[in-house]
């Protein structure tokens, strides 16, 4: 079997930055087990897989794989796949994709890249006395929780946040979830960083989900529904924040590396 394969760097308007993501079109799905499979085999933070959508709710099905497991919610995967369709066969402004755990996503061309739209999850207080542990933490501002496994943690300024050096095994020991540490920023208005040890991926490049989390917390303490983040990895990554209603819109670009075809015998 040739599977059509795409390496796509999300939020980022050159290779090498944002977060990379593979792509793969599918006529029908294959089992869960060959699909974690493939993505393990690709070994990057994500896969997407994409099945056209027989429903007609949507455009396409999308399911995404870490190397070690399926998410409930993947962003930039999401963009990387909005890019795919959007530069591929029929020209076309946006596309929906309809998603197992969080309802139709949609991703429409803005400007030199793209809009998505994702659920706005509003965190809720809560503490987090082993996270903020596990990472190592004293400066913090306040601790926030989302159902589905999202774990934010407030620090006090980007310099904070830029400095954060987990310890994974004891992060990995927490839970399946995102830790997510957040602060006002410099160059832009907000940062974060992502870690995900639970899922195989000790820190996530850039992560669309985790800004479905933090931008409603922000557009409150901020006073304002549109503002600018960073993600501050290694990779590193801009998106812009919109909070509309039930949903967050981020913007941003995408850039193709690499094609080419995924032999499955």
């Amino acid at each position: 079997m040739r599977i059509p394969f795409s390496q796509i760097d999300a939020f980022s308007d050159a290779p090498f930055g944002g977060n990379p993501a593979a792509v793969m079109p599918l006529s029908t799905w294959l089992d869960d087990a060959t699909l974690l499979a493939i993505a393990a085999e690709n070994n990057l933070s994500e896969t997407a897989f994409l099945v056209p959508d027989a429903s007609g709710e949507a455009d396409f099905e999308l399911r995404w794989f870490t190397p070690a497991a399926e998410v409930r919610l993947c962003g930039h995967a999401t963009l990387a796949s909005g890019h795919f369709v959007l530069t591929s066969g029929e020209p076309r402004d946006a596309v929906r994709f309809r998603t197992r755990q969080a309802g139709v996503l949609t991703v429409t061309r803005e400007g030199s890249g793209y809009a998505l739209a994702l659920p706005a999850w509003k965190p809720a207080p809560r503490p987090l006395p082993a996270v903020v542990a596990a990472l190592g933490v004293d400066n913090v501002v306040e601790t926030l929780w989302r159902e589905g496994g999202y774990d934010v943690v407030v620090l006090e300024s980007e310099e904070a946040v830029r400095a954060v050096q987990p310890d994974f095994r004891a992060l990995a020991a927490t839970g399946e979830h995102q830790a997510i540490v957040t602060a006002r920023g410099t160059d832009t208005d907000i940062v974060s960083r992502v870690f995900v040890p639970a899922f195989g991926i000790d820190e996530d490049p850039v992560t669309g989900s985790a800004h479905a989390v933090i931008v409603p917390y922000w557009a409150e303490a901020l006073g304002r529904d549109r503002f600018t983040a960073t993600q501050a990895s290694a990779r590193g990554g801009r998106l812009t924040c919109r909070l509309d209603g039930d949903q967050v819109v981020l913007g941003g670009a995408c850039v193709t590396v690499i094609e080419g075809t995924f032999l499955l015998p």
